[in-house]
């Protein structure tokens, strides 16, 4: 009986032993996270499938609010104590600390990713961070205003051969206007991100990719120029850019047929809309082009676990893994094999905003990338826009000016 009672004891402090062991064992990967909605719970499950995948990797899931992101991340790397993952939204902001995940990918693996990502995260020769999912700017419509008006929009992939002209464009919100209860024919959102949308359809930029100023130049000129036509005509709301109006309220009361927002507004308007909407084709100008924006994951040069964090971002950003998250999350993927997805909600609106970025020219990217200078000067360029649509400078002068501001900033 002693021995029996001997034996048990010695097998529990075996066990307890090898399982501390065990446990001391696995490397933690610390992960800063962000949560815009349910992304949150699809990224705990895709962490249990890669630890089943490989039991010496554990995670150390901190999540933060998405405004404190860029500020935790600068004080971790300030302490010397860096995290191993982090989900971010400039890599720019961070490129000196980030870790190069060139020698971990095989070549060519960033071509996987829309072209207008690339800017983000190929930074100086370096691979610095993945895409995972993206932003891009569109055109969300009332159907029912435009069946009254008796307008086909462009919105199924047959219609990719015939997209409208940004004239074309205007004259159907004028026709809208005319034969329906809509009041304005687009809303679009005060930021000039938005607005930038007109600028790359132009052919123009604020910058070129050798980080010259382009801005003063007769694509940009023309740019503004349509602009301040729309609002002149009445075709949109002078409350929205001028008055601080919100255009969601304007489109949600059926007031404007048109909002002029993002692939972010889905699930909004899934949830608070009583009529019949849609998402069309951006028209075409020189070019198509809409805005690429969105999140990135990175690891640190200086983080702990370096090695086995750049594993984990292959494993995130592979095509099934990344799948997974756009679909539950109902985000837009950064992936080109993943412009269609099997969402529970709004498949052809999703594949209608991938179209768009996919057309995307990477210059839109690189102007958006470029955070010493576009978004140190986010305001001037909302200024200028606004003095340009209430006459006080024309298009011309209006792209003068944001070429001495950026200028100067460069200086």
């Amino acid at each position: 009986m002693k021995k029996l009672l001997v034996l048990s004891l010695a097998l529990v402090l075996f066990v307890g032993l090898f399982s501390v062991s065990a446990l001391a064992e696995k490397k933690v990967l610390d992960f800063i996270w962000f949560t815009d909605g349910i992304e949150d719970e699809v990224l705990k499950e895709i962490m249990e499938d890669y630890k089943e995948l490989n039991p010496d990797i554990d995670f150390n899931l901190i999540e933060i609010p998405a405004n404190e992101e860029r500020q935790k991340i600068k004080t971790m790397i300030a302490g010397g104590n860096p995290p191993d993952l982090a989900r971010i939204t400039l890599p720019g902001a961070l490129e000196p600390a980030l870790l190069d995940l060139t020698p971990y990918l095989e070549e060519g693996y960033l071509d996987n990713f829309v072209q207008a990502s690339h800017p983000y995260v190929f930074l100086n020769d370096r691979i610095v961070a993945l895409p995972v999912d993206v932003t891009a700017n569109g055109i969300i419509y009332n159907k029912e205003h435009f069946e009254e008006a008796g307008i086909n929009v462009p919105h199924r992939p047959s219609d990719l051969d015939n997209l409208w002209t940004w004239e074309e464009w205007a004259d159907a919100l004028e026709k809208v206007i005319t034969n329906s209860n809509a009041r304005f024919g687009a809303a679009m959102d005060f930021t000039p991100h938005r607005w930038s949308t007109l600028l790359y359809q132009a052919g123009g930029s604020f910058l070129n990719e050798d980080g010259t100023m382009a801005i003063n130049s007769e694509e940009a000129k023309n740019a503004v120029e349509f602009f301040v036509e729309l609002h002149d005509r009445g075709l949109m709301p002078v409350s929205v850019w001028l008055g601080g109006e919100n255009p969601q309220t304007l489109f949600r009361a059926g007031l404007s047929a048109i909002h002029f927002a993002g692939n972010w507004m889905l699930t909004n308007y899934r949830d608070n809309l009583d009529f019949d909407w849609g998402v069309a084709y951006l028209p075409k100008g020189e070019t198509r082009a809409s805005v690429p924006g969105g999140k990135y994951i990175a690891s640190f040069k200086d983080a702990e676990y370096a090695d086995e964090a750049a594993e984990f971002i292959k494993y995130f950003t592979s095509r099934e893994v990344n799948a997974k998250f756009c679909e539950e999350s109902l985000f837009l993927s950064a992936r080109v094999d993943n412009s269609r997805l099997n969402y529970e909600f709004g498949a052809d609106l999703f594949e209608v905003f991938s179209s768009d970025l996919a057309a995307t020219p990477s210059i839109a990217g690189y102007d958006w990338a470029n955070s010493e200078v576009i978004m140190e000067m986010y305001d001037d360029i909302t200024e200028v826009i606004v003095q340009a649509i209430q006459h006080e400078i024309t298009p011309e002068e209006a792209v003068e000016t944001l070429e001495a501001i950026a200028t100067e900033l460069m200086e």
